[in-house]
């Protein structure tokens, strides 16, 4: 389903959103009453829950920056990419390659008409409002095809991103599907909400399901996150809190708590 078939209905704003939450935590301005609240209950819950929003975002800023440098990728597909931030995706890479190319996806209706107005600003930048959990849909979009040279690699982005899929939509399969779309030498990056403690996992999944009518997956384990890489070469320094992942600066890592963190990594496709 693409974003020319998915119904264009006001988003109630009654109802929190994950990405209106994760830009409230950011510090941002593009909420309503019910994402603050919501994110004030998670707060009680997982104390750290903003200071974790952030650093994922950093590592999103480092990951970007280290494959366009290091890799020489020069396009990218951000799964989930909410809503705009000071600094997107297509910045970040356009500064080491000015002709970087960039698609953002997501299927929330706020998001797209934010990202619609302000990413899509030049033709090598497309958003596409379309559903991450039909990967073969999106990697065969019009769009996707028109602006990806396919014998180019591509890092495909899905940070923050996959706790939002339910079980039954076998998110691991959606990243095995991406990665067998890919070129050689492509990338994959993941990183997800994890905890190791189970009531947490448990009561925090219970409460982001009720509050956003089901619009989440689940607080998933290290070791479910890792099953996510199985079909990948996973690149130094493996998967792990993403306060620990090639950080800019010693001072920068400041690993979380087991109880509540980001963990992720980048893999390579073979």
């Amino acid at each position: 389903m693409d974003d020319d078939t998915l119904p264009l209905s006001p988003p109630d704003v009654g109802v929190p959103t994950i990405a209106r939450m994760d830009n409230y935590l950011l510090g941002g301005k593009d909420h309503y009453e019910a994402e603050r609240q919501a994110s004030h209950r998670l707060l009680t819950m997982v104390p750290t829950a903003r200071t974790v929003a952030v650093h994922r975002r950093r590592f999103l800023e480092r990951v970007v920056r280290t494959l366009a440098r290091e890799l020489g990728i020069r396009q990218f597909i951000d799964h989930g990419c909410g809503l705009p931030a000071l600094d997107n995706v297509h910045e970040i890479a356009q500064r080491v390659h000015p002709h970087a190319r960039t698609v953002y996806v997501d299927d929330d209706p706020v998001v797209a008409s934010y990202g619609q107005a302000y990413l899509e600003r030049d033709e090598r930048t497309a958003f596409l409002r379309a559903d991450i959990r039909e990967p073969a849909a999106v990697l065969d979009h019009p769009r996707v095809r028109e602006l990806f040279d396919p014998r180019e690699p591509v890092a495909a982005l899905f940070v923050s991103v996959l706790h939002c899929v339910p079980d039954q939509d076998d998110p691991a399969g959606i990243i095995g599907t991406v990665a067998s779309r890919l070129p050689s030498g492509s990338a994959v990056v993941i990183s997800h909400l994890v905890s190791d403690e189970e009531d947490v996992r448990e009561r925090v999944t219970d409460f982001m399901r009720r509050r956003t009518r089901g619009s989440w997956g689940r607080v998933r384990s290290r070791q479910e996150v890792e099953r996510c890489f199985a079909p990948l070469e996973i690149l130094h320094p493996g998967v792990v809190d993403v306060c620990a992942w090639r950080p800019d600066s010693e001072l920068a890592r400041v690993v979380g708590s087991g109880r509540w963190m980001e963990y992720g990594g980048v893999g390579r496709v073979r």
